[in-house]
């Protein structure tokens, strides 16, 4: 799809940092510059390891903590942690125990109803058909309405997080690792879930998750956040065939594989990130990095466009030998 065709941006972020202990000696930076777009309708998947900054930045995105600069902006309009209601109504946000995040001492259709009424969603009288509704949407009975979380399987209680989520009717949804506490068995039908929501309601979607072959089928676009900052963004179909970035090319041969011969390989991506108190210097990927040279450790690589609807932070990009190739094939 080139940039003519692209839907419009429905949420983006600018230049956004999120500093803890700022000025202070030990700064611990969780942001540092990142910006992102969302595009209306998109599903829009964000990957990389723990401690990478992803779920800071979607608590920015959702109003529940602040962002130490720069602009998170919706519609083009300026949002902040303190934002009107309507605003707040418009980034729902699901997360990835939900367990923890239901009330165990509520019934499924206390908790709802009591959304429904706070926001005013719909009229008092229509509050059982709107109930009915959201079963529909997250593939449940209208038998769950009386049930506590404790009596639900791990992936019906994310179904039942996500009708909350839907309540108040948002426009986009920020999911942090909605399926990493499920079972594998269980994980595809929440993933069909989310596709199955963006076609019907129209929403745009912000995938969180830390394993790359979740989102491969699911997420249009995918960015890859390594220690506060994006370092590679593409289509879903050109990250898989060209990842550019040496990060993503490790995090792409990370993925287990059934086949005998990867059991005897080395791991792909070695050693865990440096301390976000303690950046290195230039590249902050260059400890970890194979192709890391004299450049790369002082000069930090700026997020740069190397082909339509793909940007990399490397100084070396489509120079470098990638990860085995047919990647795409090998996931198919």
């Amino acid at each position: 799809m080139s940039a003519a065709e692209q839907p419009a941006a429905v949420l983006e972020v600018r230049e956004v940092t999120k500093r803890y202990g700022h000025g202070r000696r030990d700064t611990l930076r969780a942001l540092d510059g990142v910006d992102l777009t969302l595009h209306r309708g998109e599903i829009l998947a964000l990957v990389g390891e723990s401690g990478s900054g992803k779920s800071t930045l979607a608590k920015i995105l959702a109003g529940s903590t602040s962002q130490t600069s720069g602009q998170v902006l919706c519609d083009g309009v300026e949002i902040t942690a303190r934002r009107h209601s309507t605003a707040r109504r418009r980034i729902q946000m699901v997360f990835q125990d939900p367990y923890s995040s239901l009330n165990p001492r509520m019934t499924v259709r206390s908790a709802l109803s009591e959304v429904l009424r706070v926001h005013r969603v719909v009229p008092r009288e229509q509050i059982a058909e709107e109930l009915s509704r959201l079963m529909s949407l997250v593939g449940l009975d209208d038998s769950a309405l009386d049930a506590y979380p404790s009596q639900f399987s791990g992936g019906q209680r994310q179904r039942i997080a996500i009708a909350r989520a839907l309540a108040v009717r948002p426009d986009i949804l920020i999911a942090d690792e909605p399926v990493s506490a499920l079972d594998v068995s269980v994980q595809a039908t929440i993933l069909d879930l989310f596709e199955s929501l963006r076609s019907e309601l129209g929403l745009s979607v912000l995938f969180i998750a830390h394993n790359l072959a979740v989102v491969q089928h699911l997420a249009d676009r995918i960015a890859v956040m390594y220690l506060g900052r994006i370092a590679e963004v593409a289509q879903t179909d050109t990250l898989f065939a060209s990842p550019e970035h040496p990060y993503t090319q490790a995090l792409i041969a990370s993925v287990p594989r059934m086949r005998p011969r990867d059991l005897e390989q080395p791991p792909a991506l070695d050693g865990e990130p440096p301390s976000p108190i303690h950046l290195p210097t230039g590249c902050r990927f260059n400890p970890r990095c194979a192709y890391a040279q004299p450049t790369c450790l002082i000069d930090e690589p700026a997020l740069e466009r190397v082909a339509e609807g793909h940007s990399v932070a490397c100084w070396f990009a489509g120079q470098l030998q990638q990860a085995p190739t047919k990647q795409s094939e090998e996931f198919a």
